[in-house]
């Protein structure tokens, strides 16, 4: 391993922030969003695969959040730029991965009393199975999908003819990052010959395959993975509100395209927490979760052809890493790649949306009369195409999460364009999870925070090193049950980096500020050994 890895040249520019000097001197620094503290606990193989990332073709600007450590390709917690390339391995192979909230008018103390928690994980369960390869067939309460109710979902994601045969609210579409996904061209009928390319006869080898994929909708995988009941806790006023911005601040926005004018800012952070739907005091559901098995094969396809192009024509690989196989876009590859990240985005967006109506469904018939709607729901593994410096690009964010502060040209004419969206911040079951809002300093990043806190313990070294007994009792000191019988030490809050340092590093970098604390209640995992 070379000098400059295990030490890398991070030039500090902030107290939250630096540059780390790409291999070629004439590309644009990696931008580094994390403090002194955070970018000390890089580990090596996340700074190989960020410069590596930074000299790929066409890319024109990586990021690496305090979260980041290594991935497959490129860093988990990156965000990479590119107006001419598209990249699987900055997606990875859980296509849209992603964050949901639902926020329930039921006061937290009203479940303070362990048998009623007990009583809603298993509720829960009985509707949503946990684990790689579980199916809505495995739980008794299940929410049957149908062939045909899959190909349309995967084709036309969270549409009112899709949330209306799954029991899903359809305003609920309303509150998503994006409610659908269409093709490399712009259309569904491009998902929709492509399914035919992948399927085919729903009878044959294939389509048996599919159904299989698609009686995971309404259920969480393995790994980080995970339900958890939440109890809000809005945050005090910010000393300083959205409308009182820094004269340079005020000029980057400009400079940026934001029409500070075109709107009213909120004077409040409670006035943001109005509109994103958080009520103080009460009983919130936070998920993660993504595109299940569908994704898998999907990604897992696109990396196999790529890789084998690559191979045959004997093309460069980026660092020699072979998950930073890569498309030009216009060709076939990229075009292929693009229907099938779209077909996985779609299954994601809803299985996020049924794991989140069976959820209410469960609380209603613990606790009847319950009310719910949906605060978010977000992504951190995706590619989209949105505006940088003035350019149209792809931007890839892998373990990254998008952050539009308000006035921001992608919220305009949606419910988030005076405050900026909600952006779901998981941190571990002990610290809580947070829920905050982009400022303009998110520019700097790409308007991107990190997707949580980071991995700082392998799974392998997290089950080899800590001590089973001490988390569970830690989790039950802090009055937070669960569905394991014993918490999977390889998730326990040890193995993450230090959340209050990775939130210290996002708002002193100025790309967000915290809008709810959220409190874990009980947790929902997959209690078997199981892959990420």
């Amino acid at each position: 391993m070379s000098d400059e890895i295990k030490a890398p040249k991070f030039i500090a520019t902030g107290d939250a922030t630096a540059i780390l000097p790409a291999r070629d001197s004439g590309m644009k620094p990696i931008t580094v969003i994390g403090t002194e503290a955070i970018r000390n606990g890089f580990d090596a193989g996340c700074i190989e695969q960020a410069l590596n990332s930074r000299g790929a073709p066409g890319v024109t600007q990586l990021v690496l959040n305090p979260d980041a450590h290594m991935g497959y390709g490129a860093p988990v917690g990156c965000v990479m730029v590119s107006p001419t390339h598209i990249y699987p391995g900055p997606v990875g192979v859980d296509i849209k991965c992603s964050m949901s909230l639902l926020q329930m008018d039921l006061l937290a103390d009203q479940i303070a009393d362990r048998p009623v928690r007990r009583a809603l994980i298993n509720a829960i369960l009985e509707r949503l199975p946990t684990g790689p390869g579980k199916g809505q067939r495995s739980v008794k309460k299940s929410r049957r999908v149908n062939a045909e109710l899959g190909r349309k979902a995967v084709i036309e994601g969270a549409s009112r003819e899709v949330c209306e045969a799954l029991g899903i609210p359809p305003e609920w579409a309303e509150c998503c990052e994006d409610s659908y996904h269409v093709g490399h061209d712009g259309s569904n009928g491009s998902l929709e010959k492509r399914l035919e390319e992948l399927v085919g006869d729903i009878r044959g080898e294939a389509g048996v395959r599919f159904v299989k994929k698609i009686e995971q909708l309404g259920s969480y995988g393995g790994g980080n993975h995970f339900g958890e009941c939440e109890a809000v806790e809005l945050v005090e006023e910010s000393s300083r509100s959205r409308s009182r911005q820094t004269s340079d601040e005020r000029e980057l926005d400009i400079g940026r395209g934001v029409d500070l004018n075109s709107h009213e800012f909120s004077d409040t952070m409670h006035d943001v927490a109005d509109v994103f739907g958080l009520k103080h005091g009460c009983v919130a559901f936070l998920s993660h979760c993504g595109s299940r098995g569908w994704g898998h094969q999907l990604a897992t396809g696109q990396f196999k052809a790529l890789q084998e192009k690559f191979k045959r024509w004997d093309i460069p690989l980026p660092g020699g890493d072979r998950e930073l196989v890569y498309a030009p876009l216009g060709t076939d590859e990229a075009n292929a790649y693009l229907d099938d990240m779209a077909l996985g985005a779609n299954f994601a967006t809803v299985n996020h949306m049924l794991i989140n109506a069976l959820v209410l469904e469960a609380f209603q018939e613990v606790l009847p009369g319950v009310k719910g709607d949906l605060v978010y729901f977000i992504s951190h593994n995706i590619a989209r195409r949105e505006v940088v410096d003035n350019e149209l690009s792809w931007v890839h964010r892998k373990g990254a999460t998008r952050a539009f502060p308000a006035g921001h040209h992608g919220l305009k004419g949606t419910k988030y364009e005076a405050t900026g969206h909600p952006i779901l911040l998981p941190g571990n079951p002990r610290d809580g999870s947070v829920v905050m809002v982009a400022q303009p300093g998110a520019v700097k990043s790409c308007y991107s925070v990190n997707h949580g806190a980071g991995r700082a313990l392998g799974r392998k070294r997290a089950i080899r090193e800590l001590n089973q007994q001490a988390i569970d009792a830690e989790m039950d000191a802090h009055d937070i049950l669960s569905n394991c019988r014993q918490y999977p030490a390889d998730e326990a809050p040890a193995a993450y980096k230090d959340f209050a340092e990775v939130l210290r590093s996002v708002e002193q970098a100025g790309l967000a500020t915290t809008i709810a604390k959220l409190k874990a209640r009980f947790v929902i995992k997959d209690g078997d050994q199981a892959d990420d």
